[in-house]
C-alpha cells in the first residue's frame, strides 16, 4: 500500500484483519509508525517496498490524482518485473486510468483502476469498488477486492478505465445528492417554523423516500452541531464533478442537477460576485434600482 492517509490507513487495516500481508510506505515516516503498530511490514522507499514483496507482486497506490500518482507509477514501472501488477485506487481521471494501462503493459505489468468509495466509514463497513481492467489481472487481485469490500460491494465492470468512470459518475451524482439536502434544509431554516432540524433528520431517516446514507451522516452532524454554527458554507471540489459534466457535454447528455451543484460549489466559494456586481450596476442604469454601496 502506497499512501497511508484517511483511506489507506484504514484500508491497510481492514486489509490485515482478512488476514492478509501488507508492506506499506508512505512519504510521511509516522505514518508508516502507525500501520506497523498495526501489523504491517514497513518500508521507508518504494525501493524497500519492492524488494519486501514476492513476485508476483500487487502494488497498492493510494495517492492525490495526477502528478503524484503520475509519478509514483513511473517509479514503480522501474522497479517492478514482468507480471506484476499496479493497482490505482484513487479519484484519478479515467482518461489518464486508460494511458497508464497501455503505459504499464508495454512494461508488462498489468494495471487495475479501482474505483473506491467509502470515505473514513470504510474501516467499519467496507468499501464499494468498480474495478476496470483486464480480466486475468483483476482475477489475481480479487482476494484483496472481496476482503476490502462488504458483500455484494465489488465488482469488475469492464475494461480499462472503466472503474474510474464508474467512480467519476458515482461522485457527480453524490454532488447532486449533497445540493439537493443543503437546498432543502436551507429552506426548511429559513422558514417561519422553528424546526428542530436535527429532529427531521433523524425522522427522515424511517420510512421516508429521501432517506440515505448522506442524510444518516447529516443527523449526526446535526446532532454535534444543532446550527452548523462550527461549519463554513465553503465547499471544494476535488474534480470529479467537473469530470462528469465535461463527459455529459461529450456525450450530448442534459446533466443540468449535477451540473448547477458543481456551479454552487463555486459561488460557495466567493467572498465578493463580481457577477452580482454587474448586475446591480446595471438594474441601477436602467431602473435606477439603489445600490448598496461597498
Amino acid at each position: 500500500m502506497i499512501g497511508l492517509g484517511r483511506m489507506g490507513a484504514n484500508m491497510t487495516t481492514r486489509l490485515m484483519r482478512g488476514g492478509h500481508q501488507v508492506v506499506v510506505y508512505d512519504r510521511n515516516p509516522s505514518a508508516v509508525s502507525t500501520s506497523v503498530g498495526d501489523g504491517a511490514t514497513g518500508s521507508g522507499s518504494l525501493q524497500e517496498m519492492v524488494s519486501k514483496l514476492q513476485p508476483p507482486r500487487v502494488v497498492w497506490i493510494m495517492v492525490p490524482a495526477g502528478e503524484p500518482t503520475d509519478s509514483t507509477i513511473g517509479e514503480l514501472l522501474g522497479l517492478l518485473q514482468s507480471g506484476d501488477a499496479i493497482i490505482d485506487g484513487g479519484n484519478s481521471r479515467w482518461t489518464d486510468s486508460k494511458e497508464r494501462y497501455q503505459r504499464c503493459k508495454t512494461a508488462g505489468v498489468s494495471f487495475i483502476d479501482a474505483g473506491t468509495s467509502g470515505g473514513v466509514w470504510g474501516l467499519a463497513n467496507g468499501y464499494c469498488l468498480m474495478v476496470g481492467g483486464d480480466d486475468d489481472a483483476v482475477t489475481r487481485a480479487e482476494p484483496i477486492f472481496t476482503t476490502l469490500a462488504p458483500e455484494g460491494g465489488y465488482a469488475h465492470v469492464g475494461p480499462s478505465g472503466a472503474g474510474h468512470f464508474s467512480k467519476m459518475v458515482h461522485n457527480g451524482i453524490e454532488y447532486g445528492m449533497l445540493a439537493a439536502y443543503g437546498e432543502g434544509f436551507e429552506i426548511l431554516e429559513k422558514s417561519e417554523y422553528d424546526y428542530d432540524l436535527h429532529e427531521l433528520a433523524s425522522i427522515w431517516r424511517y420510512g421516508s423516500v429521501v432517506r440515505s446514507w448522506l442524510l444518516e451522516l447529516l443527523e449526526l452532524a446535526l446532532k454535534n452541531d444543532p446550527e452548523l454554527a462550527k461549519v463554513k458554507g465553503w465547499v471544494d471540489d476535488s474534480g470529479e464533478g467537473r469530470w462528469t459534466v465535461q463527459a455529459a457535454i461529450d456525450e450530448n447528455v442534459p446533466a443540468p442537477v449535477i451540473t448547477l451543484s458543481l456551479l454552487s460549489r463555486f459561488v460557495s466559494r466567493q467572498q465578493e460576485s463580481f457577477s452580482a456586481k454587474v448586475i446591480a450596476a446595471l438594474r441601477n442604469e436602467f431602473g435606477g434600482h439603489a445600490i448598496k454601496a461597498e
